[in-house]
């Protein structure tokens, strides 16, 4: 299955992956034929983009996801319950926000194999919530990649699942602004990290690191983050860490002011952050853990022959397994063949295709992402 931007969609495609709306209200189910009524309804809900089957793969390729569905919208149903409670109300469920984490590392130990490949595809109002999920499930993903024990891994996830709590006090006109943000608004989205940390301090159940998550994932590995400005490793390493994963997931998401970034582009922007922005050492824990070249990427081999990726390979992420669509000259092949890279020492990616590539070698049909 392919990510599609919604401009690109056609009546007769088939959905790969359930679109939501809310907590659980189902947009486009997978397994749904589009129409044009389906598509411009999608559009104006906030839908940018959507996985789509391929049908020219000859057998059904669907990446795993590392967490089950039904945890990913219980988890973002508790998120946005909670939030909404908290800004309502002024409590929270330390509780249960630590049992659902639980769960996501349980999922996560009994999973390590599999690599990140699929976003969470949301409308726009509810960007926050499945954004809080998605940089929880890579921090603890990280976490787990540098050893941390099970106590470690639940302080850094029920932190990262919080850590934009303070945004609930920002006025959502401007946190989904599509335009520049003028200084008195950006001044004011960088209080979150002070309103979530104070929210979150006083909860004698949850600890004061977590509460930190909130307070330092804007500080900078160079010193010219916010809101202390705090450097290198005097900023708390789960602070660190979620910074990593906030800014990887916020890449990869469709925003009101922009299109999502791909997998590829968002790599080479953490890489260029690394040790500015980010800790270097948690950019490389975390890459360790996401599929370079996703199960649907189109990718250039050194042979010249061109493919689809069908499967990825957690050992080597380097070299998946791909199916050859076009050979060297070219030339669109009649009849395709499999090759698993990781058999063959000589033979490598050298780069997924962007898409000038697609159109100037007529594959639109493959990709429209």
């Amino acid at each position: 299955m392919r990510r599609i931007k919604i401009k690109h969609l056609k009546p007769n495609m088939v959905v790969a992956r359930s679109v939501y709306y809310g907590n659980a209200h189902v947009l486009a189910q997978a397994g749904m034929v589009l129409t044009v009524d389906a598509i411009k309804r999608l559009d104006e809900l906030g839908i940018a983009s959507v996985y789509i089957r391929e049908q020219y793969v000859p057998e059904t390729v669907e990446p795993e996801d590392v967490i089950p569905e039904k945890v990913r919208l219980e988890t973002i149903e508790m998120v946005k319950a909670s939030f909404i409670n908290l800004h309502d109300h002024l409590k929270l469920d330390i509780n249960r926000v630590a049992s659902i984490v639980n769960s996501i590392i349980d999922e996560l130990l009994a999973s390590d194999d599999i690599l990140v490949q699929l976003t969470d595809i949301r409308a726009f109002d509810d960007y926050l919530f499945a954004h809080s999920v998605n940089v929880c499930v890579l921090s603890i993903m990280t976490g787990i990649t540098l050893h941390f024990d099970k106590a470690r891994l639940t302080e850094l996830g029920v932190g990262a699942l919080l850590h934009d709590i303070g945004k609930t006090k920002i006025d959502s006109e401007i946190l989904n602004k599509p335009d520049d943000l003028s200084r008195q608004e950006f001044d004011e989205i960088k209080r979150h990290t002070n309103y979530g940390f104070e929210m979150l301090r006083n909860y004698a159940d949850l600890s004061l690191l977590s509460a930190h998550i909130a307070f330092q994932h804007h500080e900078r590995w160079d010193g010219q983050g916010y809101p202390r400005g705090l450097r290198g490793e005097s900023i708390h390493e789960y602070a660190r860490i979620v910074a990593v994963a906030d800014v990887y997931d916020a890449l990869l998401a469709d925003r009101p002011y922009r299109p999502s970034y791909t997998v590829n582009q968002a790599l080479t922007i953490l890489e260029r952050m690394s040790g500015v922005y980010l800790d270097p050492n948690f950019v490389t824990a975390l890459v360790s853990n996401i599929a370079i070249y996703p199960v649907g990427s189109l990718v250039e081999i050194s042979t010249g022959y061109i493919g689809i990726v069908m499967e990825v390979n957690k050992v080597v992420p380097t070299r998946p397994v791909i199916r050859i669509i076009v050979d060297n000259t070219g030339r669109r092949l009649s009849r395709t063949h499999m090759i698993d890279l990781s058999q063959f020492a000589t033979i490598m990616v050298i780069r997924a295709l962007n898409g000038d590539d697609i159109d100037k070698l007529n594959l639109r049909e493959y990709v429209l992402a």
